[in-house]
């Protein structure tokens, strides 16, 4: 006679896993309160909405309540469902919350590195494609060794300090990026690059380990999709504030410059004073002129990245360290092992079933 099968466990591996249902209404509370924030933020400055004849100072803030009341109605949305979309309660950790404000603070900075190099390598330095290359294959390489090199650093060092010290990389390279002029060597700009994305690659094995440990093993997806989520929103966020400044000054260049037929010659040397528009020597001038300005914006740009770095080392001091570096014994009653728990707080992890 077959044996009996042995009962198995409330938190055994095949009782822990379930068929879950996507929350459209969640999904689409969040969505609707990330695409109204970002277009938002990119309206602010704006004179015009092209195509309409709205205001954009009265779109934006109408975007923003709606973002706001749709960020309430998400979490309220989040509290009351058993499998929701964003599991708003994971934020009960100050690990895990930690580590999504990284992420979220630290994406702000990358975004602004990718986009202000770019546009500084292009429109101020003037560069071709071999000077781009160069400089933004320094960033994505350097990104790429520090995220493998932090992978390694955590095993010997607690995820704050490697992510303190990434931060202290990002900033240190953000610096050198705020000091950059039209006289820049592009040997300078790459390495300026390089250090900050070898410092932002640090921090990415930290604060995601940092993550999926404070929510659990039954939350590990959901916990490295937030984290990842979060990156991208700060990226986001600091795209649309690119966007919304980049575009807002150079309207205003613009009209500074074709406000009135004589109105270049204010903007270009005394001597050259006497030669129409389209003269060489005056489209030379009126673009080394550009070039000082769109400098004197980038390197704005790069100071607040760079603030908004800074602002990441108190979250960053909150992820702790990793909670083992091997395997657990098999006596270890530590509740991080217990399926049921959100490692670090003692709350039950709401995606089991009992």
């Amino acid at each position: 006679m077959p044996a009996s099968p042995t009962p198995r466990s409330p938190t055994s591996p095949a009782r822990r896993g379930r068929a879950g249902r996507l929350d459209v209404v969640g999904a689409a509370l969040f969505g609707i309160a990330l695409a109204a924030g970002l277009i938002a933020l990119t309206l602010l400055g704006a004179t015009s909405i092209a195509g309409t004849d709205l205001d954009p100072g009265t779109v934006s803030a109408g975007l923003g309540v709606l973002a706001f009341a749709a960020t309430l109605l998400a979490i309220v949305r989040a509290l009351r469902t058993d499998d929701p979309f964003l599991d708003v309660r994971l934020f009960r950790s100050r690990s895990f919350s930690a580590a999504s404000l990284v992420s979220l603070l630290t994406g702000y900075a990358f975004a602004t590195a990718i986009i202000g190099g770019a546009v500084f390598v292009d429109r101020v330095l003037y560069g071709g494609h071999d000077e781009q290359r160069l400089a933004l294959g320094s960033l994505a390489a350097a990104t790429a060794v520090g995220a493998l090199v932090s992978g390694f650093a955590v095993r010997v060092a607690s995820y704050s300090v490697v992510t303190l010290l990434g931060l202290a990389l990002s900033v240190a390279g953000l610096a050198a990026m705020a000091m950059w002029d039209p006289t820049t060597d592009i040997r300078a700009a790459a390495l300026a690059l390089g250090v900050f994305g070898f410092g932002f690659g640090l921090s990415v094995t930290p604060r995601s380990t940092a993550a999926v440990e404070a929510a659990g093993r039954t939350a590990f997806g959901v916990a490295s999709s937030v984290v990842t989520v979060a990156r991208m929103l700060g990226m986001a966020i600091g795209l649309a504030v690119l966007t919304a400044y980049g575009s807002t000054t150079i309207d205003r260049l613009s009209a500074d410059i074709y406000s009135r037929p004589d109105a270049y010659l204010a903007f270009i040397p005394e001597n050259l004073r006497d030669r129409p528009l389209r003269d060489p020597l005056v489209v030379e001038a009126l673009e080394s002129w550009a070039a000082r300005e769109a400098a004197t914006i980038m390197v704005g740009r790069f100071v607040v990245a760079a603030l908004v770095t800074v602002a990441a080392i108190a979250p960053a001091l909150a992820l702790g360290a990793a909670t083992r570096r091997g395997p657990a014994p098999a006596d270890d009653p530590s509740p991080r092992d217990d399926p049921r728990m959100l490692a670090g707080d003692g709350s039950k992890d709401p995606g089991v079933i009992f």
